[in-house]
């Protein structure tokens, strides 16, 4: 990760890949990304104590990985990867799993500096080192231009809920 880390443009701060150590930041950036966008907190409450134990047991056996963004021993931003199974599909037709960009968030006080550039920049030469050659995301109305600017390009998802 040195040559990554070297070619990214973020003084004073340094990446480390994410551990199992680091599920409580995890959850609490997630929390922090969906308030943010305007959901409502008690719903968050709710799912954060279920995601616990499902990302708990994903980061130690690795199918949750990341980054991590430090100041000094602060963690002040932070990006999840996952490697999901997708049949081979027109974007990846020899590939049967695409990479999956989630959780990326950074704290109030270091927001306009580049962060989140720099961590979509880890997450690529990430899926790029694990033969991924084709990743998705869902972005927040305000994330969409930074995602737009890196050449990320909106898809024709669509969903649909309350099928319980």
């Amino acid at each position: 990760m040195n040559k990554i880390a070297a070619d990214l443009d973020i003084p004073g701060l340094s990446p480390r890949r994410l551990t199992p150590q680091d599920l409580e930041l995890i959850c609490r950036h997630r929390q922090a990304m969906f308030l943010d966008a305007g959901k409502d907190l008690s719903a968050l409450q709710v799912m954060t104590e279920h995601f616990h134990p499902w990302l708990r047991e994903r980061l130690e056996d690795g199918r949750y990985y990341g980054f991590a963004l430090m100041d000094a021993e602060q963690s002040v931003a932070s990006i999840g990867l996952m490697s999901i199974d997708w049949p081979p599909h027109p974007s990846h037709p020899t590939q049967d799993q695409r990479g999956y960009v989630l959780n990326v968030y950074v704290e109030p006080a270091y927001r306009r500096r580049g962060l989140a550039s720099a961590l979509m920049k880890l997450a690529e030469a990430e899926f790029s080192q694990r033969g991924l050659g084709f990743a998705v995301l869902h972005a927040t109305e305000a994330g969409k231009p930074l995602y737009q600017g890196l050449g990320w390009a909106a898809t024709s998802e669509m969903a649909k809920q309350g099928f319980l």
